[in-house]
């Protein structure tokens, strides 16, 4: 059966705007990044999708129900497993804290940060159990930059090239047992911001 997955970045935090880190910490969107989220809405609302679901964490929360009221698509709940990564003690830090605290190699240092493998054991914890109701259904995740960058990366066989931005739209479709990518960090809809 075919599936359509429409993975989106929760929108701009202030955290983000700070350069800090957030892992699972749990911080709502700036006031732009509740705009960016209305513009990608705005955006869908002309296309068809079965449902939405997100992460637990706030950002992609309001994200997601930010969609849901405005292109009417029902929000099918929030899931623990698309959270994002766990970054260990980087949580809350700049790069200026982290080199301040761990020097200019603190990318090489054990942080405690989630590795790849436990990242990608939530990922397909989590289709196994949705995969009966996601088959040949169009469904929006709302998730996180450093959780769908490594997922895509298995799904496409190949790293992803850019950075993730905040409400991207990345569209992919499974036919039989193959993901075929037909938009990839797509962010047409904040041309005027």
């Amino acid at each position: 059966m075919m599936m359509t997955l429409g993975l989106i970045r929760h929108g701009t935090t202030e955290w983000n705007l700070a350069g800090r880190m957030q892992g699972q910490m749990d911080t709502d969107l700036a006031a732009v990044g509740i705009r960016q989220a209305e513009l990608l809405a705005e955006r869908l609302k002309d296309e068809i999708w079965d449902g939405i679901m997100s992460s637990d964490l706030i950002r992609a929360r309001q994200t997601a129900q930010t969609i849901a009221s405005i292109t009417g698509t029902p929000m099918w709940g929030v899931d623990v497993r698309l959270r994002e990564r766990h970054f260990g003690q980087l949580e809350g830090t700049t790069l200026e804290d982290r080199v301040a605290r761990w020097g200019e190699s603190w990318r090489e240092l054990d942080l405690g940060m989630e590795n790849d493998e436990a990242l990608m054991a939530r990922w397909f914890s989590f289709l196994t159990e949705h995969e009966p109701k996601l088959n040949g259904k169009r469904v929006l995740l709302v998730s996180h930059g450093g959780y769908i960058a490594p997922v895509l990366e298995h799904l496409m066989g190949k790293p992803v090239d850019s950075h993730l931005s905040n409400t991207s739209l990345t569209v992919m479709t499974r036919d039989l047992s193959a993901w075929t990518c037909q938009l990839l960090n797509c962010t047409a809809h904040l041309a005027g911001i």
